[in-house]
C-alpha cells in the first residue's frame, strides 16, 4: 500500500482513539514520533519534541485518572466531545502524507475530527444512561475500558494501521449498538 493510505489509515484510527481519552493518542503519537517509528507531517514536528513529549504524557495520566471519580466523568464528558474532535482533527494532519494542505486538512475535519467526536459523543451517552441507571458506580468500570481502548488502539494504529481503521469503525459500530440497547432499556416501562 502507499505511504498516504498508509498515513490515512493511522490518522483514523489515532482519531478513533482521541473518542476515547483527548490526550493519550497525542501521546501515542508523539512517542512513535519521538523514536522515529513514524514520520510526522512538518507542521507538525513540534509534536516530536520533548517538551510535548512530557506534557502529552502527564495530560494523558490526568486525564485517565481524573474519569475515574462519578460526577467527575460527566462534567468532563461535556467539555471532551469539541475537544476530542479537535484532538482527532490534529493527529489526522500530523500523521497524513503526501496530500496537498486542503485535502489534508478537509480530511483531518470530516475523517479524523468526525470519527473522534462521533465516538466521544456516543460513550458520553452510554456514560449518562449508566450513571442515570447505576448512581455513579459503573462509571469507572466504563472508565477503565475506555482507557485500554484508547491504549490498544492507539499502539495498534501505530504498528498495524489497518487494522486499527478497520477495529476503529467496527468499535464505533458496537458502542453505537449498545447505547442503542442501554437506552431501550432504560426506555421500557
Amino acid at each position: 500500500m502507499t505511504t498516504t493510505l498508509l498515513s490515512i489509515f493511522l490518522g483514523i484510527g489515532l482519531a478513533a482513539s482521541a473518542g476515547f481519552r483527548v490526550f493519550v493518542p497525542l501521546f501515542a503519537l508523539s512517542l512513535a514520533a519521538y523514536y522515529g517509528i513514524l514520520p510526522l507531517n512538518d507542521s507538525f514536528a513540534w509534536v516530536a519534541s520533548t517538551p510535548a513529549l512530557i506534557v502529552l504524557a502527564v495530560a494523558s495520566i490526568v486525564e485517565s485518572i481524573s474519569y475515574l471519580v462519578p460526577l467527575v466523568d460527566n462534567l468532563l464528558d461535556t467539555i471532551a466531545v469539541p475537544l476530542a474532535g479537535i484532538a482527532g482533527t490534529m493527529v489526522m494532519a500530523a500523521s497524513v502524507a503526501d496530500l496537498s494542505p486542503e485535502m489534508t486538512w478537509a480530511l483531518a475535519i470530516i475523517a479524523g475530527g468526525g470519527a473522534a467526536a462521533t465516538i466521544k459523543g456516543t460513550a458520553a451517552t452510554g456514560r449518562a444512561i449508566s450513571t442515570g441507571t447505576t448512581g455513579g458506580l459503573a462509571n469507572p468500570v466504563l472508565s477503565v475500558g475506555e482507557t485500554g481502548t484508547a491504549i490498544g488502539l492507539s499502539a495498534l494504529s501505530i504498528f498495524l494501521p489497518v487494522i486499527a481503521a478497520i477495529v476503529s469503525v467496527l468499535v464505533l459500530l458496537g458502542i453505537i449498538w449498545l447505547v442503542m440497547r442501554l437506552r431501550a432499556k432504560v426506555s421500557r416501562p
